[in-house]
């Protein structure tokens, strides 16, 4: 006996080491290692032998054995064919076993052999007793364990394991595990139920019954033992939770209120009877309680909205119940639970056809506002504490979020009973505050602040609700808000409230002066926060404003110029995007002067920045003063009537060589070149074939700045060129037209000598980029770049692109060849090109066969990467367009696509597919081929490749674990 344990200690004894490794102290290699170690060990033959002598052991730690049942789990989903087909009995019969050995516990084992049950259940079609067997075996010794099998199984079912059955052997099986059993598991849980004080509290029942509602309709459960068993259930601090995942797994069958119209009547009343709870949980301060029954009401509520609305008196007691949720909520953990509720009940008291419910609800919403703009308040610290949140970060930003998400819930309350009321509401809390504490006020100490900061929150929050042409609030609020006093967060809250109501502002030009002086003097605050808000609420001031400022440019250039240098670059931008607001409602004869005011100043700093910048800070300010007159360029945009200069371009060609200068001194600072070719992108873009006089400088930049740095903001840059100045573009000549594409090939050509001598992981950005242009290249210029001596090159270049693992990269290398193959077809997928003449693009023959002799000489290769990425490498993101490239394969050349998929599937590693399996996939494309129907061949092909890519290459579940801190494992 002790010479078999210490042979099968010595099996497993590795396993134990690299287990041991994996949480322990040490090397991140070691721990590299031994994760590569179990990774293997979990997909070997081996497994299922050591797996069962570790979890037999005795003498194996408890967090190994958790390991071996959740590798045991993934071999029989994923490797049963590894096993002859007479051991699966057998092996069923050891899970079952495994099961009695660990009735007492630990849970998480249970769980994951439970697990092992049902998925061999699943793929046992022969075994057609699974619950009498289950039963029989565990029934007497591991009662719990039965439990926790049935709870499983409907979740191993409908959610979609992938197990190796075709679809129709997984619906028999569902039917025969579920739906036949449905009945026999109720009569078993009621059974259950009944035999003691005990079994009827225990949360595994309810967990079992909540699983089998899948399966078990509301119905029968409502009419049925079992409903008493879940609300008594809520009297138990052990069952609450549990009870009130089944309550609320109820009310989703019940949402077809039609349907449902009698269940809900029976449930109704019960649900009522729980509203004492909320006040009972809300004294005990017992937050877990407290969301539990918030729970309960708002669920029931969203459920049966449409109820709701359509007889509201009747349901008026659970809107009530949901709104004592809000309002008593004292930690507001649990009031975001009624969110969704109340969003679900806006919708429908807001149609026409539902306005007597509206008129019923009135109230209800107009009571919410109150708790909501409460609830809204800051904390108010402990005595002698400054920090609001015990210096605990995360319940801050928790707090954050929150409030914008009651802010939602405000405007829901201004579309049912009218933003005049809800603004009402806000500006007689803001009164309130001011007749009690503005007389105590000081810069150095405001009262109470909270009181003051949430109101302004609120109509922060509600400013998208509220209409331009409001007069009736916003005329008293607005002169009140520049008076409120300097408290940073009240300060804060008051310039973003300002910053909300811009537009409103526009249309009442006597309040924006003061406005204006109140957000100009927050720029001196001391606060940060309260700066960075004063910034915003110009840029808004400005862009909404921008006509009843434009006669005031002088003094905004003086301000302008005063605040640049003391701000953090975003708010640099933001306020750069105010004055450029401005600047671009100036007349056309003013435009260049005042664009040269403003922005001259700005390349001043930028060259002497420049001439500085010795490190990354230095470059980082380079580039974020280069973005400043990017945000002109995209702001300033004047009508001009073609022929005549546009102020804006003429601008530009003073800055570019300045810009090309710098470029070509920093090419190795990649912030400052990806703001340079920013910025030359938008001026494309922007002003169009306005640039047309600057293109040749232009090109010659791009074209250096690329063979310098090979960085791929240059590439990014062209591809506006290409595209704005295309055959067929508008107001472009053809003698244009054509020198833009020599440029795009001497950019590819650049771009493949950065291949040749570096490898594509070291490109990944100069790859998407180039593969970005490419296929614009390709949709526009289709003749020339299917037809040029570079498009072998380009093509073989993309095929060293697929071995790449980086998501955007990979994408875009696969557009260009979805854009390249399309033009193999009568009709490429290219929207909207027209020819010179404007007529739609008609592809000619001689194109179609290009393109087609392209795929022939390179297809096995491509074929080979794509296939093989996807079983490989292919992040899953790359599935459906790298999928629809070998579609499109399919659809040229059915049958050498074909063979080229055969041919790859040979390459493949030994012992790593299931036998027969490529049989049956290569027989599925010849079959669909012979069909005509080979779209569906992508269908068994992302089939194929997703099984083969989960059986041995993605990880499996349980070494995560390892690495966390040890489990506490409890029975």
């Amino acid at each position: 006996m002790a010479s078999k344990e210490g042979a099968a200690g010595q099996a497993f004894g590795p396993v134990l080491a690299a287990v041991a490794t994996m949480q322990g102290n040490v090397s991140r290699t070691d721990k590299a290692h031994a994760h590569e170690f179990l990774e293997k060990f979990q997909k070997s033959i081996e497994a299922w032998t050591i797996t069962h002598e570790m979890l037999q052991s005795p003498n194996v730690p408890v967090e190994a054995k958790l390991f071996a049942a959740t590798t045991l789990k993934g071999k029989i989903i994923f490797d049963l064919d590894q096993l002859p087909a007479q051991s699966v009995v057998a092996l069923r019969d050891s899970v079952l076993s495994l099961l009695v050995a660990f009735a007492a516990g630990p849970r998480p084992i249970q769980t994951q052999l439970c697990v092992s049950l049902a998925s061999l259940a699943i793929q046992m079609i022969e075994w057609k007793d699974v619950l009498a067997t289950v039963g029989s075996v565990l029934g007497g010794s591991a009662g719990d364990c039965v439990l926790e099998f049935l709870r499983i199984l409907p979740e191993e079912v409908t959610e979609g394991r992938k197990i190796n059955l075709s679809e129709d052997e997984l619906t028999m099986r569902t039917k025969e595990l579920l739906e036949d059993n449905a009945e026999q598991v109720m009569h078993l849980l009621i059974q259950y139920s009944q035999s003691s004080p005990a079994a009827s509290k225990n949360p595994r029942l309810l967990d079992c019954i909540t699983s089998w509602m899948r399966e078990i309709p509301a119905s029968r459960i409502v009419d049925s033992p079992l409903m008493d068993v879940i609300l008594k259930a809520l009297d138990d601090d052990g069952s609450f939770d549990s009870a009130v995942d089944s309550m609320c797994t109820i009310y989703r069958d019940t949402r077809e209120v039609d349907d449902s119209l009698p269940i809900i009547q029976a449930l109704y009343p019960r649900i009522m009877s729980l509203r004492p709870k909320i006040a009972e949980t809300a004294e005990a301060e017992d937050t877990d309680a407290y969301r539990g029954i918030t729970r309960i009401f708002a669920e029931a509520g969203e459920a049966w909205v449409v109820l709701i609305a359509r007889v509201p008196s009747e349901f008026r007691g659970l809107v009530e119940a949901v709104l004592e949720c809000c309002a008593r909520d004292w930690e507001r953990d649990a009031i975001s639970i009624t969110f969704a509720f109340w969003f679900e009940l806006k919708q429908y008291v807001t149609l026409e056809r539902y306005a007597e419910s509206r008129i019923v609800f009135n109230d209800v919403f107009s009571k919410l506002v109150d708790i909501m703009i409460k609830h809204l308040e800051y904390p108010r610290p402990e005595e002698g504490e400054t920090d609001l949140f015990g210096g605990d970060r995360e319940q801050e930003e928790k707090f954050r979020h929150f409030r914008h998400s009651m802010g939602d819930v405000l405007k829901d309350c201004c579309a049912v009973i009218g933003v005049t009321e809800c603004l009402t509401k806000a500006y007689h809390v803001i009164q309130q505050w001011v007749s009690k504490y503005a007389s105590q006020s000081t810069d150095a100490h405001v009262p109470n602040w909270q009181e003051l900061e949430a109101p302004l929150f609120s109509l922060r929050a509600m400013g998208r609700m509220v209409d331009p042409e409001e007069n009736a609030v916003l005329t008293q609020v607005i002169p009140l808000i520049v008076q409120i006093p300097n408290q940073e967060k009240v300060r804060f809250q008051a310039i973003m409230a300002l910053a909300r109501y811009t537009e409103w502002t526009a249309q009442h030009p006597e309040t924006l002066e003061a406005q204006l002086n109140y957000v100009i003097s927050g720029f001196q605050h001391s606060s940060v926060e309260v700066v960075q808000a004063a910034a915003l609420a110009f840029k808004f001031l400005g862009t909404d404003c921008q006509k009843l400022l434009g006669g005031h440019i002088t003094q905004l250039h003086s301000f302008y110029e005063s605040v640049l240098d003391k701000l953090k670059p975003t708010s640099q931008e933001e306020v750069t995007e105010g004055v450029a607001a401005v600047v671009a409602v100036q007349p056309l004869d003013k435009i260049y002067e005042t664009m040269k005011m403003f922005c001259d100043p700005i390349m001043a700093r930028i060259m002497n920045l420049a001439n500085n910048a010795k490190d990354e800070q230095g470059q980082r300010a380079v580039a974020d003063h280069l973005q400043l007159i990017t945000i002109f360029i995209l702001v300033v945009n004047p009508c001009v009537s073609s022929g005549e200069q546009n102020p804006a371009v003429k601008y530009c060609g003073e800055i570019l060589p300045i810009m090309s200068t710098i470029a070509m001194n920093f090419t190795s600072s990649t912030p400052i070149l990806e703001r340079i070719c920013r910025c030359w992108r938008n001026m494309i873009i922007c002003y169009r074939t306005a640039m047309t006089p600057l293109l040749p400088a232009l090109a010659q930049s791009l074209a250096s700045g690329f063979e310098a740095s090979r960085e791929g903001c240059f590439l990014w840059a062209t591809d506006a060129v290409v595209r704005e100045f295309s055959d067929g573009a508008e107001y472009v000549d053809p003698s244009t037209s054509h020198a833009v594409f020599q440029f795009y090939e001497q950019q590819a050509v650049a771009f493949l000598r950065t291949l040749n001598d570096l490898a594509p992981e070291n490109l990944p950005d100069v790859i998407e980029d180039f593969f970005r242009l490419s296929s614009d290249a390709v949709r526009f210029y289709p003749k020339e770049c299917i037809t040029s001596s570079l498009a072998m090159p380009i093509f073989s270049a993309a095929l060293s692109a697929l071995t790449l693992q980086q998501i955007d990269p990979l994408i875009a290398t696969l557009h260009y060849y979805h854009d390249l193959f399309s033009f193999a077809f009568d009709k490429p997928a290219v929207s909207g090109f027209t020819t010179t003449d404007g007529k739609p693009y008609a592809n000619p023959p001689e194109i179609r066969e290009a393109v087609k002799q392209l795929i022939g000489s390179q297809g096995q290769v491509l074929t080979q990467r794509i296939l093989t990425g996807m079983m490989f490498t292919f992040p899953g993101e790359c599935f459906p367009d790298a999928s629809g490239v070998l579609m499109s394969l399919f659809e040229l050349m059915p049958q050498d696509a074909g063979a080229w998929v055969q041919s790859t599937l040979q390459m493949l590693p030994a012992g790593t597919m299931k036998a027969g399996e490529a049989e049956r996939l290569l027989k599925g494309i010849s079959d669909k081929v012979q069909s005509g129907e080979t779209r569906k061949i992508r269908v068994l092909l992302q089939d194929f490749t997703n099984s083969y890519r989960r059986r041995n290459v993605a990880p499996r579940e349980g070494l995560g674990r390892l690495e966390a801190t040890r489990f506490r494992f409890s029975g």
